[in-house]
């Protein structure tokens, strides 16, 4: 059976896992750089590579159990995946187990974050992205990846940090009091607390890796110059989920460059480094 970070079995099984990890391989409506749909497999190499002690904390959040998903690989439109992932994640969240979602491109969001708007009514989505993903469509369909979030902006509190471009058709569907762009986050962390107070007492994550800078990780599909970096990234994470209790998160848009191993390591690290501030904050 393939673990997690290598993780002993008994960490991996489904019944001992306080984490189910759903790996989707979608890659349909991506319109500049390919790839998304391998993110996963590169991200799973990684992870066993990488050390499993959290110096920072001093936690092994592995021993909570961490379960790998069969893979959701639903390739006929983007209608059709909006549909599977909205009820695949009705039927995780039910699980009671801490859900975590890796993509696959943006769009496998839109489903997901309908799902959890409804089973926790009030919910905040905190979205970590360089582009604002508000049209309503694009390219024929409301479900593609530059869509992906103009549905949960209009059911519920939606917060975006890290934008840095968007196209002028959003902007009347920008909230702009909800909004912090990369420019203006740069040199200072007033952001971190505005951001937070915008929050409601529950969030959900939706973070898209273009929402560091390039020279951090250059593989994903759209870079944008200007990013966040690592320790910002991390330092702002420990305050999400220490401050708000997060519900659930998915991390998408891992385009992997063959012969590069360092962005899919970081995105391991990032992963374990979520897991591991949930569970050191709200060990249930």
């Amino acid at each position: 059976m393939k673990t997690f970070g290598g993780i002993d079995e008994k960490y991996a099984g489904y019944d001992q896992a306080s984490v189910l990890l759903q790996p989707i391989l979608y890659d349909g409506t991506s319109t500049w750089g390919k790839g998304a749909d391998k993110g996963f497999g590169q991200f799973l190499i990684a992870a066993e590579n990488m050390e499993l002690f959290d110096i920072e904390t001093g936690y092994e959040v592995y021993k909570k159990g961490i379960h790998i998903l069969p893979e959701l690989s639903e390739q006929r439109s983007p209608e059709h995946l909006y549909r599977s992932t909205y009820e695949l994640a009705q039927r995780l969240i039910r699980t009671g187990k801490f859900v975590t979602f890796f993509g696959g491109e943006h769009s496998i969001s839109i489903g997901i974050i309908r799902a959890y708007q409804e089973a926790y009514p009030g919910i905040s989505i905190l979205q970590l992205d360089a582009h604002t993903d508000l049209r309503p469509e694009y390219l024929g369909s409301r479900y593609n990846h530059a869509c992906a979030l103009h549905e949960a902006s209009q059911a519920g509190n939606l917060v975006q940090v890290g934008i840095r471009s968007m196209d002028v058709s959003e902007q009347p569907y920008l909230n702009k009091g909800k909004v912090f762009f990369a420019e203006q986050m740069a040199g200072n962390t007033d952001w971190i607390e505005r951001s937070l107070d915008l929050l409601g007492d529950t969030v959900y994550i939706t973070l898209d890796l273009d929402v560091f800078d390039p020279a951090v990780m250059p593989a994903t599909g759209t870079p944008e110059p200007g990013g966040m970096d690592w320790n910002t990234m991390i330092s702002y994470l420990q305050q999400v989920f220490s401050r708000r209790k997060v519900m659930g998160f998915d991390i998408v848009e891992l385009a992997p460059i063959p012969g590069l191993v360092y962005p899919e390591f970081l995105v391991a690290k990032l992963y374990y480094k979520m897991l591991t501030y949930k569970f050191i904050n709200h060990g249930q």
